[in-house]
């Protein structure tokens, strides 16, 4: 009994030995991955029972034929355990790793539903109390001369066209997150969408003195659903011409690289700070003061940081790509597509 007590603690000094090296280890790779440490941690345990056999074979406890027969023993089970082990190791990472990921994505898009509702809300309450005071001192009969009266009622049109304008990007916005956008790919001719488009953006152009320059050939043909395809040109058209100061110049033009066709609207905004231009297609963002709806071109628009977020999505829905750069006095948005 006293020999198997020795054994015992002969073996227990060994590992903890081993064991407190291994701890010491493990707290120096504390940045490491959770690969890395579980690695470690399984040679801890190996060297422990390693380090435990080895003394108690000097001790004269084994002969050296059946310290040989345990080592080779160990050495196999140690194979086994690092290799499954690693394995899944590398998955508990990967699951650890994504889980957080997923976390960190949830907490985003919950900051930024919080901000949108914040946000429409806030943008929603001005015209309506707008429309409210206007409909009252008609309704009181506080105005009465042909013109104020005939001014309410175009300020009236303006305001209910930019709620208008608002809840339809928010029913954008809400069939692309909730994937219920459905596209009818044809062949569609894009200098005629940016032709629409450029139509519908000259009146907001020409009262801020803003030139509209297209080019004039060069529009290739892409895949696409038109209607979906006739927003991201509106939407990106109308945010360049908001966000340029006046006698500023817009220039959208388009090209074909291979299989894959381009659309660029280039502004003279000034550019855009870098520490926004990740964030720009989030929902909601507007990045600083200078450059939110009401501030920034008057045109009398509400988008509720919306509009560059269904770019995004719908250009994604299309399977192309959205980027935005800064370049000298201004920034260029470039949507790639798949050519037809």
């Amino acid at each position: 009994m006293r020999d198997l007590l020795l054994i015992f603690a002969l073996a227990l000094g060994a590992a903890l030995v081993v064991g407190a090296a291994g701890a010491l280890l493990l707290r120096r790779l504390r940045r490491a991955s959770i690969t890395v440490h579980l690695y470690v941690l399984l040679a801890t345990t190996v060297l422990a029972v390693v380090g435990g056999v080895v003394v108690v074979a000097e001790e004269m406890f084994l002969s050296r034929h059946d310290l040989e027969v345990v080592l080779i023993t160990v050495a196999a089970a140690a194979a086994v355990s690092v290799a499954i082990g690693g394995h899944s190791g590398r998955r508990l990472a990967a699951a650890a790793v994504w889980a957080d990921q997923a976390r960190q994505r949830e907490r985003q898009l919950e900051k930024g539903r919080r901000d949108l509702v914040a946000w429409v809300s806030h943008d929603l309450r001005t015209p309506l109390a707008g429309l409210r005071a206007m409909a009252e001192a008609l309704e009181d009969g506080v105005v009465h001369d042909p013109e104020t009266v005939g001014e309410y009622h175009r300020r009236i049109r303006v305001e209910t066209d930019r709620m208008t304008r608002l809840v339809d990007d928010l029913f954008e916005l809400s069939r692309i997150n909730a994937g219920a956008l459905r596209l009818s790919l044809t062949a569609v001719p894009l200098g005629e969408v940016v032709s629409d488009a450029l139509a519908s953006t000259a009146p907001l152009a020409a009262a801020r003195g803003i030139r509209l320059v297209a080019a004039e050939s060069g529009w290739p043909t892409v895949v696409a659903s038109e209607p979906e395809l006739a927003r991201v040109v509106g939407n990106l058209l109308l945010n360049a011409v908001r966000y340029t100061p006046e006698d500023g110049t817009v220039r959208i033009e388009a090209g074909r690289e291979r299989d894959a066709a381009w659309l660029a609207v280039t502004d003279t905004c000034g550019g855009i700070p870098a520490a926004d231009l990740p964030r720009l297609f989030d929902v909601a963002f507007r990045g600083e003061p200078a450059r939110t709806p009401g501030q920034a071109g008057g045109g009398g628009s509400a988008s509720g940081g919306l509009g560059l977020a269904i770019v995004h999505g719908l250009v994604e829905a299309h399977g192309g790509r959205v980027d935005v750069a800064n370049i000298g006095g201004g920034c260029r948005f470039v949507v790639r597509l798949t050519a037809a």
